[in-house]
Order: structure tokens, then C-alpha cells, then sequence
């Protein structure tokens, strides 16, 4: 291990609780040990996860949010005793490897429940709402602290939550919380001011319009929280621990848009000056603990930072707020080891946040104690499987129920979370594996291929690794693209795959194996339009192709704006042309992620034409016409073309020839590595 590190792995107090070192899991959604949205029950998949990874020295550990409630049916979770008695066994096992684990307690969601598009109606139509009361209560579950409009479902109002209700979430945490220290946990987190979640939506005035004793003041909007802490602390002592999820700033400009970094605004949220009081006032009501970032589902890039967001983008506000109060301050949020060790040395934090790089990688700690941080898999922060809700004008929640239910998961690594299914078992017979195209899919096909004993050779027509991926990591901002792309070029060398570089396949007949796999990705889409062909390819522009100071991109889908970040930032000036109805209208497509690219072309001006079509490119630049029939013409250096691309196989696929990656469907990383390990694991 590195000396610079040596601070993370310090021992320090929540409480009088010892945690052995200042790595803490933070809490994900989809990782509750009592289930996500199934009914309440002891979660075998959550357990085994973090189990694994307490094997593997994490000090802290915060299984993801636990409703109160089971969000399909109803029921209290203090009720599943039988869920409880299994978690006492496993806190256990969990103390054996030294960690500590806290449960966190969520009150719900308010305005920020991400509702399903198909349950729109349902919370617009009380008949129907009612009908499926019984089994999805989503007016409950969107219950707000006064009526509010939805971040999801546009044009839908959230009821007033009531005092009765509130009443009896008070008493929910105060039960549970008491289940919870019974069993053996070593405390409780609260879920949360922050992030814009209901109890967060008390605390700021832009959501909190009552009247009653939990509106106006400051101190009748921190009273439901304040009475949560209190509440907990009458049933489980003063000694057992409580942690507060806690937003710093909310970095909200209002309903639906965020604060980019270094932006001027005007803040509608908490600001710096009243969290230097809210953090004493929760201290003084009795947390034990603030696990810190900034955000809200307003500015949800701050909770859930994107590549395009800076590395330790909370350190600031986060240590700023620490001077305020004397119980440790966790900070998250894109988060590097070697700076929260300093930060941690300085006093600034008390302890390091991580969550997603888990998923990636269950072992990153060890690996970074034994100094082979080049063998971390690193989390590139798409969001493509562990938060792919998406949202776009039009749509609420255009995720699939499915992945509703297992979030959590992983787009780099499919064992995340999936209940064994991808179990790599030893080849029954091994065999020589050809893989044509030394892109993500080629190598992960190679990679897994040869870990269950197969021998694999890569054909590669270039001279290097990577593939397209290449050019998708060319931009400053995807510093963790071109991490990974490391990554797989050390892995294929540690493990002896053979690669055949500069080397184009184009008849199979030509190789002897006994399976063949077709990688050879996808080729750029091409419009039917006049002048089509003075157009820079996406791919072109990625690898350096030059271009002028005005610029027309077509096609408003992630490439197109991750080129007019990269170009803006460059200074240069990015119009986009877009024929749907919104920016990057994709169910696959994180709002976290898409949200902070919406936000900065609406703050930095960049000119956006939705619903317009591109019909002629000439001398005189783009023209483009508009749903209603209007012409334009967009004056432009340089025309990029980012209208997507088709899969572009070789061969068709046989009995011994198999295709992945874009080459199969054109789609992210995650149908990429996905699609490798199922034709990987049945070689």
C-alpha cells in the first residue's frame, strides 16, 4: 500500500462504535438486506454481496434503503420478524471479518418517487388509483409535504402527506430501529435530508408550503427529522448510533433543474449559510453521524456524478460544513482515495464514501491495500444497470420493471447482484476460441472465455486494443473510459490471450478453431439527405479530425451531446439538431447522467432544435425543418453526424459462430459486456 493511503486505513469512533477504517459503503438502491420493491424478506443476494465485500476490508457498510414499508403491499417492516431473526445470524457473520454494519431507514420518497410509466394514470385518476391500492399504493408512495408537481411524471401533483402518516413513520423508525439494534446492527442510518427525498423535502422551503407545526420556520421544518432522532433514541438508547444521509447544498435551481459546478445561482433549496445551522441543530437532536454529499432529484448529478462531473466534486461543501459540528462527516461523491487520505489526514472528513465502485468491483480495497490498483476494474458511472432510470418530455420512468426490481446491478460486471446466475463454471472440454475484434466485447468474450479454460486468440485489423471504445474516450471528461480500456489491455496480458494485431479477417474459412465469435462492432448510420457526405462521423471527430469554430451536430442522442460538451468546452459553438421530442429519448439512459447534459446546454445557450429535421447540407449550411413545417438554415464550419450506427457482422450466426457487442445490437457497455458473458459461458 501506498504511505499516502495509510490515512484511510486508521480506526475512528461513530458514537462508541469503533470502525477499523475510513472506507465506508455507502448505501445503494436495490441493495437492501430486506429487498426493493418485493415484499419484505431477508435478501440472500444483498447479503452475499456485502459479505464478500466486508471479506475484503470495508470498515463501514450501508446496505441500501430499507422502506418502512414494502413498497408493493404495504406492510410495516417490524412485522417481518422472520427477516430480522436472519439477520442477526448474518450480523455474525459480518463481525468476524471486522466491519460494522448500519441499516438504512428510509421515510420515502415524496415528489422524487420514480414513477413507472405505465402508473402515470394511476396517480392521475383516482379510480384507477385506487384499484391497485391494495397491491401499489403510489399515491401514498408520492405522498409530499405539500402538494407538489412529480420530478418524473410530468403534469402530476403529489398529495399532502398528513400528520397522521407522519405520526406513523415516526413510530415505523422508532420500531424498526429497535429490530434492527435486537438483531446485532451496530446502528441505524436515516434516509434522509437529502438528495431530495421527503424528509429532505420537509427541510427546504421550495417543497415544504405548510402551515401547520412542520412548515414556515426553520425550526418546524427540521421537526419531522429532529423527532425521527429523538423518537429512535427513546427505544434504543442514547448509545446505539444514528447516522444521518444528509445533502449539504441542494444545488437546486428549481423544479427540475440543477446548479452546474462553479455556476452563479440562485439557490432554492438549502444553501451553505442555513446547513452551517441545520448541521448543528441535527447534531444537537442526536445523529451521530452526517453521510454527506449535495443534491437533490432537482441537481441529481450531484448524488449520482456522472463522468462529466468533477473527481471529489462534495470534498468542498462537505468539509466546509464539518467546522460546524463535532460528529464525524462522511463525504461521497466521485471520491479518490489518495485525496480523501488527505482529507482525512487534514481533519477535513472523517472517513471516504464510496458506492458504485463496489459494484464494479467487491475486492477494489484489497486490491488497493496490495498495491495492484491496476488490476481495479473501474466504475465508469453510466448508470446503465445500477440507476437506469430514465426520463426524457413525455415519458415518466422509461425503465423496465425489471430493472426497476434489480437495480444495483452492474454494467462491467454481471455477477453483481444476480443471484448467482453468472457462476463462471470450468469448460467441460477445452476448446480454441476466435475472436474477431479486439473491442470491450471482443476482449470481455476472450477474457471470460478464459477463465472457465478455454484458449482464446483475438484477430484484431488494427494495432491496437479497444475498438470504437477508443474514440468514446477520447473527451477530457472520460478520464474512467480510458481506465478501463487499461484494464482490459492488462488483463488480456496477464492472462497470456494471444492477440493478432493488424490483422483483418474477412472470410472464417481462413481460420482453424473450434468456435468463432464476431466482434467486429458497428458501422456509422448514413442520411439520405443531400450533402450527407460533407459530414464529420462522430467517430472521425472523436479521433481528432479538425473542425471548425461553428458547428451543426446531428442527432441529439448521448454522442451527440457528450461532442457539444467536449466541443463547448473546447470553446467552440455546438448547435444540435434532434427529430425527437426531447434530448437523448433512450429508456437505457440514467436521468442522473442525461439530466446534467440537458442542464448544461440550457445554462451555457447551446442552441437546440428538437422535433426538426435535417433536409440539405450545402455551402450555406444546414437546413433543417421543424415539426410545424418551418425551413432553417444553421450556419455551420463544420457538420457533425451522430444519427447512430448498424451492427456490422462478418457472418451470419451458426452452430460455431457467435456475434456480440455492437456487431449483434447496436447499445451501451452493458449489452456489450452482457451479451459477451452469455456466449462466453455456454462455449
Amino acid at each position: 500500500m501506498k504511505k499516502n493511503l495509510e490515512p484511510l486505513f486508521t480506526p475512528w469512533k461513530i458514537g462508541n462504535v469503533e470502525i477499523k477504517n475510513r472506507i465506508v459503503v455507502c448505501p445503494m438502491g436495490g441493495t437492501s438486506l430486506f429487498g426493493w420493491m418485493e415484499p419484505h424478506h431477508f435478501d440472500k443476494d444483498a447479503a452475499e454481496f456485502f459479505l464478500d465485500i466486508a471479506k475484503n476490508n470495508a470498515g463501514l457498510i450501508i446496505p441500501g434503503i430499507a422502506p418502512l414499508r414494502n413498497l408493493m403491499g404495504g406492510q410495516w417492516l417490524y412485522k417481518a420478524k422472520g427477516a430480522f431473526k436472519k439477520l442477526s445470524s448474518y450480523m455474525e457473520e459480518i463481525h468476524k471479518t471486522g466491519a460494522k454494519l448500519f441499516i438504512q431507514l428510509t421515510a420515502g420518497f415524496g415528489r422524487s418517487f420514480s414513477i413507472p410509466n405505465n402508473m402515470v394514470p394511476m396517480l392521475k385518476n383516482k379510480f384507477l388509483g385506487s384499484l391497485v391500492k391494495p397491491v401499489f399504493n403510489i399515491s401514498y408512495l408520492c405522498a409530499s409535504p405539500s402538494e407538489l408537481p412529480s420530478r418524473w411524471a410530468e403534469g402530476v401533483m403529489c398529495r399532502a402527506i398528513t400528520k397522521k402518516e407522519i405520526n406513523k413513520i415516526i413510530e415505523g423508525f422508532a420500531k424498526t430501529a429497535k429490530m434492527c439494534k435486537d438483531a446485532g446492527v451496530d446502528g441505524v442510518e436515516i434516509h434522509a435530508v437529502h438528495e431530495g427525498y421527503l424528509l429532505d423535502q420537509f427541510t427546504t422551503e421550495y417543497t415544504n408550503h405548510r402551515t401547520d407545526e412542520y412548515g414556515g420556520s426553520f425550526e418546524n421544518r427540521f421537526r419531522f427529522p429532529t423527532e425521527v432522532v429523538k423518537a429512535i433514541k427513546k427505544v434504543c438508547g442514547e448509545d446505539f448510533p444514528v447516522s444521518l444521509r444528509y445533502s449539504v447544498v441542494s444545488k437546486t435551481k428549481g423544479f427540475c433543474e440543477g446548479a452546474l459546478p462553479n455556476e452563479k445561482f440562485e439557490e432554492v433549496g438549502r444553501n451553505m449559510e442555513e446547513s452551517e445551522k441545520a448541521a448543528k441543530y441535527l447534531q444537537d437532536a442526536g445523529y451521530d453521524m452526517l453521510d454527506c454529499d449535495n443534491g437533490t432529484y432537482d441537481a441529481w448529478y450531484w448524488a449520482h456524478p456522472p463522468q462529466y462531473m468533477p473527481n471529489n466534486c462534495n470534498l468542498e461543501d462537505v468539509s466546509h460544513i464539518r467546522k460546524f459540528v463535532d460528529i464525524p462527516v462522511v463525504c461521497a461523491g466521485k471520491m479518490q482515495p489518495e485525496v480523501s487520505a488527505k482529507a482525512i489526514k487534514d481533519k477535513k472528513i472523517d472517513a471516504m464514501g464510496v458506492a458504485r465502485q463496489f459494484l464494479t468491483d467487491p475486492h477494489w480495497v484489497t486490491k488497493l491495500i496490495e498495491g495492484d490498483e491496476d488490476d481495479i476494474m473501474p466504475c465508469i458511472r453510466c448508470h446503465n444497470a445500477c440507476l437506469c432510470m430514465s426520463h426524457y418530455k413525455g415519458i415518466a420512468n422509461g425503465c423496465s420493471m425489471a430493472d426497476s426490481i434489480h437495480m444495483s446491478r452492474c454494467a462491467l460486471n454481471p455477477q453483481t447482484m444476480d443471484g448467482g446466475k453468472h457462476d463462471l463454471k470450468p469448460a467441460k472440454k477445452q476448446k480454441h476460441i476466435a475472436v474477431i475484434g479486439g473491442g470491450i466485447g471482443g476482449m470481455e468474450v476472450a477474457r471470460v472465455a478464459t477463465l472457465r479454460g478455454h484458449k482464446a486468440t483475438i484477430y484484431e485489423k488494427s494495432d491496437k486494443l479497444g475498438g470504437v471504445f477508443i474514440s468514446a474516450a477520447a473527451p477530457d471528461f472520460k478520464d474512467a473510459d480510458k481506465q478501463l480500456i487499461n484494464w482490459f489491455k492488462k488483463q488480456i496480458k496477464d492472462m497470456n490471450i494471444e492477440v493478432k494485431f493488424n490483422t483483418e479477417i474477412t472470410d472464417l474459412s481462413t481460420i482453424d478453431a473450434d468456435e468463432i465469435v464476431i466482434a467486429t462492432g458497428a458501422k456509422p448510420r448514413k442520411l439520405n439527405i443531400p450533402g450527407f457526405e460533407k459530414t464529420v462521423e462522430a467517430v472521425d471527430y472523436l479521433n481528432g479530425a479538425e473542425v471548425g469554430k461553428n458547428i451543426v451536430i446531428i442527432g441529439g442522442g448521448s454522442t451527440g451531446c457528450e461532442i457539444a460538451l467536449d466541443l463547448f468546452n473546447k470553446g467552440k459553438n455546438p448547435q444540435i439538431v434532434e427529430t425527437m421530442q426531447d434530448l437523448m429519448v433512450t429508456n437505457h439512459l440514467s436521468l442522473a447522467n442525461s439530466s446534467y447534459l440537458r442542464d448544461f446546454m440550457k445554462t451555457n445557450k447551446v442552441p437546440v432544435y428538437l422535433e426538426s429535421k435535417c433536409t440539405k447540407i450545402d455551402d450555406k449550411g444546414v437546413t433543417i425543418v421543424d415539426k410545424n413545417g418551418k425551413e432553417t438554415i444553421l450556419k455551420a464550419d463544420t457538420v457533425i453526424s451522430a444519427v447512430g450506427y448498424v451492427p456490422s457482422p462478418i457472418a451470419k450466426e451458426s452452430k460455431n459462430v457467435h456475434i456480440v457487442g455492437d456487431a449483434m445490437s447496436v447499445g451501451s457497455l452493458r449489452t456489450v459486456i452482457w451479451r459477451a458473458w452469455d456466449v462466453a459461458e455456454k462455449l
